[in-house]
């Protein structure tokens, strides 16, 4: 999503109207201004919320499951250290944002699917401000194969279109892409929703499992207890992930999560792949809440 602006260059962040609703490919968004924190904005589409950012703050991550995501992000890697980022779904780009603040001279690519959306993000919430940031639209699947073997250090799938992350992105020959494109120590990070049984969760930790050698699955007690429909951010990588420090993190924050190995959380569940129809949950209508 290009370059440029600075944070001072945001007049109409701080003198517009407190909400904007705006036509959208899977839908209508809105932006809401957050009347507790100058710089925060919520977007929804279809009234699920899908990203909070802080114009301000960018290190601010407002929803659980996108600390977790951060939580990855600090600790998967040398503290500070710049890396080369994919990321399958913006939204209002808030975990690039956040790496581009922590992790200065990192390079981004974001690839969303409504253009729409990305225009409005573009214009409305300062991305030209991000450093090394670039933002493409297009479909995360076929994107993800155009890039070249060895060129991430990250891989960050966070896309949902009406409340359902997309079949494509959690099989097992996707997996096998995003192996593709990640370098030998990389790590691949994804957030899914799921309730009950943890069915698809489980499977889709699996598959995770079929193609990297060391999995782990973070979300609150009450999703892992099938007692609520709700986020789990699951990680995967070749190289040993941070287990301990992310378990400390999850366990000691605000609303605290639990952290539990790939294989343990799969119970031997069946691998997702291409050629069987791969049907995320339908959330419940009270759990339309995302980032």
């Amino acid at each position: 999503m290009g370059h440029g602006r600075s944070p001072r260059s945001r007049p109409n962040q701080r003198q517009g109207p407190a909400e904007t609703r705006a036509p959208v490919r899977f839908g209508e968004a809105e932006l809401a201004r957050d009347p507790d924190r100058p710089g925060g904005w919520l977007l929804s589409v279809n009234g699920v919320a899908q990203s909070y950012v802080d114009l301000d703050d960018p290190e601010h991550l407002e929803f659980d499951y996108v600390r977790r995501i951060g939580d990855v992000v600090d600790l998967a890697h040398p503290a500070g250290q710049p890396l080369e980022v994919l990321h399958i779904g913006g939204g209002a780009c808030t975990v690039a944002r956040y790496v581009a603040a922590t992790r200065k001279g990192s390079r981004q690519l974001v690839i969303e699917a409504d253009g729409p959306l990305v225009e409005l993000v573009r214009e409305q919430l300062d991305l030209r401000s991000v450093p090394q940031l670039k933002v493409r639209v297009g479909d995360g699947r076929q994107e993800t194969a155009t890039r070249r073997d060895d060129t991430a250090d990250l891989v960050v799938v966070d896309a949902f279109e009406s409340a359902l992350m997309p079949g494509p992105l959690a099989t097992l020959e996707y997996t096998r892409e995003v192996r593709r494109v990640l370098r030998s120590h990389g790590t691949y990070v994804a957030n899914l929703a799921d309730g009950g049984g943890l069915h698809f969760a489980r499977r889709f930790a699996a598959t995770l499992g079929a193609v990297f050698e060391h999995v782990l699955v973070m979300a609150e007690p009450g999703v892992f207890r099938g007692r609520r429909f709700g986020n789990l951010v699951a990680a995967a990588s070749n190289d040993e992930l941070p287990t301990a420090e992310l378990a400390r993190r999850t366990a000691g924050s605000a609303f605290p999560a639990r952290c539990v190995a790939g294989q343990e959380f799969a119970r031997n569940a069946k691998v997702l792949v291409d050629g069987e129809p791969v049907a995320p949950p339908q959330p419940p209508p009270d759990a339309l809440g995302r980032t």
